[in-house]
């Protein structure tokens, strides 16, 4: 196998047919879950939608410093996860969908603990 560069592979395009994607109907699913050996009767597993960042942010009225600041977490790293230029941890992704059902709940308990005197 030939070794690429990193501006090789940023360069380079994936190679997916979006037309045969398109094309791709039911009963050709079902029979590559057979081909596969996967039960076609088994229940669907839950899909959880991840909320983007940006999203929640933007409802929130939010900037980028503010948001940061209230998950205790570096801007940089924000604004690397609202650009894709990595990918969100799982907690985090977690944190998102709890910001987005219920904010106000979410944004009480992140404040820092205040102590009594």
């Amino acid at each position: 196998m030939a070794r690429m560069t990193l501006d090789q592979i940023k360069a380079s395009r994936p190679k997916i047919d979006r037309a045969k994607i398109d094309e791709t109907t039911e009963e050709d699913i079902l029979r590559h879950m057979k081909e596969d050996n996967e039960d076609t009767d088994a229940a669907l597993g839950n899909f959880i939608e991840d909320v983007p960042p940006v999203q929640i942010r933007d409802q929130m009225g939010m900037t980028q410093v503010e948001f940061a600041r209230v998950l205790s977490i570096p801007v940089s790293t924000l604004r690397n996860w609202e650009q894709g230029r990595v990918r969100i941890d799982p907690a985090a992704r977690a944190l998102f969908r709890i910001l987005n059902r219920d904010p106000e709940y979410a944004l009480k308990a992140l404040e820092p603990e205040r102590k009594v005197s």
